[in-house]
């Protein structure tokens, strides 16, 4: 046994996010597409539930027990009936890791796929998302990688208006931003944003028009991440001055910023003359949109 699952890159192309409850979370409402770039989950025959962990950011995620792959798996192998067959997990790690592009729960949410269709395990998708959603705020979305609307912490889902392919530069300094410590500087400015949905379109017809529509709505952790990591705003501030980017925002809680380009080629063009500008950050030309089942 030996199948592999493409785990897409997350972008939130907005997010907006409240004050915290009682319990301390933040309720949040976010529009989220996925990208034609991501890691790579194999799962094979093994003597043990394992983990392996390679590719140019594999340093920077172990295979160690709190990896949300593992976590995954963990949490599905206690809900199938049963015995199981022990199996082992290779993760092919091309996303930098603490970038803002929910690459641990869309790795987790391929393991969860893989392990269900591998092992028999007798979990329907709302079970499965489930599970993904107690992996984390990206958990449900990042189990399907297709654009989708998320409230709530993040597990409540609903429909995203239809979309057209969007081309875009992801653009990452390599340095990694602590989601709590840019939730702790939110905190601290007090500087909350309303979590009711926007009133959108049913259809966008164009980059050139949901990049317009978007430019109304914000990324309320972008201040906050850039504050917590300034070389953020750099890159931000770059990508805003190219006259290629018809929208220029940090995804999630920062690490990555990501334009939103008129075409291919207008991405080409940003992404060759960035990676010439700045060799030392991570680059990507990408589209935008999803599901990507045979992307990588």
């Amino acid at each position: 046994m030996a199948d592999t699952a493409y785990a897409p890159a997350k972008v939130n192309l907005f997010l907006h996010v409240g004050a915290p409850g009682a319990d301390g979370y933040h309720p949040l409402c976010s529009l989220m597409v996925f990208a034609d770039v991501g890691d790579r989950i194999t799962v094979h025959d093994a003597d043990a539930l394992g983990l392996k962990v390679r590719g140019p950011f594999a340093d920077a995620a172990p295979a160690s027990a709190d990896n949300l792959v593992l976590r995954a798996a963990r949490a599905l192998l206690a809900r199938s009936a049963g015995p199981t067959p022990p199996v082992g997990l290779i993760l092919d790690k091309v996303l930098p890791v603490a970038a803002g592009l929910g690459g641990g729960s869309s790795d987790a949410g391929a393991a969860l796929r893989l392990l269900r269709a591998a092992l028999g395990a007798p979990l329907d998708d709302a079970a499965l998302e489930a599970v993904a959603a107690e992996l984390g705020a990206d958990g449900a979305a990042c189990l399907w990688g297709r654009p989708v609307l998320a409230e709530g912490r993040g597990e409540r889902l609903s429909a995203a208006p239809v979309l057209p392919v969007l081309d875009a530069v992801l653009v990452n300094p390599r340095t990694p931003v602590s989601t709590p410590a840019v939730y702790r500087q939110l905190d601290a400015s007090g500087r909350f944003g309303d979590v009711a949905p926007p009133r959108m379109p049913t259809a966008f017809e164009s980059a050139a028009e949901l990049a317009g529509w978007l430019a109304t709505q914000r990324n309320d952790l972008e201040a906050p991440a850039i504050a917590v990591e300034p070389e953020v705003g750099a890159v931000l501030d770059t990508l805003a001055g190219e006259r290629e980017a018809l929208l220029a925002r940090v995804s999630g809680s920062g690490g990555t910023c990501f334009a939103l380009c008129a075409s291919d080629i207008e991405a080409e063009g940003l992404a060759e003359r960035l990676e010439a500008m700045a060799p030392h950050w991570w680059v990507r030309r990408c589209r935008l949109g999803g599901p990507w089942p045979d992307a990588g």
